[in-house]
């Protein structure tokens, strides 16, 4: 008497590669779709860096920024030094504890940059600060 062997049924198989491939592109889609909305630029400033931790921005900070030829800028409009001022004065009535935020061109002069610090300390008290870019 003759046995048939009996093969063993073929499993199915699913290729990995091709759904991998897709969920790294979109992967990388977000991250760098992430890394573009949270760089909060201002103007063409390039701000210095500095090594260490930085503090997160305060959600109730105004931004001003100082370019290279020494114009003050506010969300990327030139404005004069009363209109800043003005600016500074109405955010920390509105914002109490509120903090003003200088972000300085690296080419400028340091010279510049401690004169606005300075007009800008007048004003807005011990809550004016320079941000620098951190290099870790």
């Amino acid at each position: 008497m003759r046995f048939k062997t009996r093969r063993p049924a073929t499993l199915p198989q699913v290729n990995l590669v091709p759904m991998l491939d897709v969920l790294m592109s979109v992967l990388t889609f977000f991250i760098i779709s992430a890394i573009a909305l949270t760089d909060r630029r201002l103007g063409n400033i390039e701000i210095p860096g500095a090594a260490g931790d930085l503090p997160s921005e305060d959600t109730a900070a105004l931004t001003i920024g100082l370019n290279e030829t020494g114009e003050i800028l506010r969300e990327n409009q030139i404005i004069s030094e009363t209109e800043l001022e003005t600016l500074i004065q109405a955010h920390l009535r509105a914002n109490p504890d509120g903090t003003i935020i200088l972000k300085a061109d690296r080419d400028l002069a340091y010279t510049e940059v401690s004169q606005l610090l300075k007009k800008m300390g007048e004003i807005g008290g011990d809550r004016v600060s320079l941000a620098v870019q951190n290099n870790n």
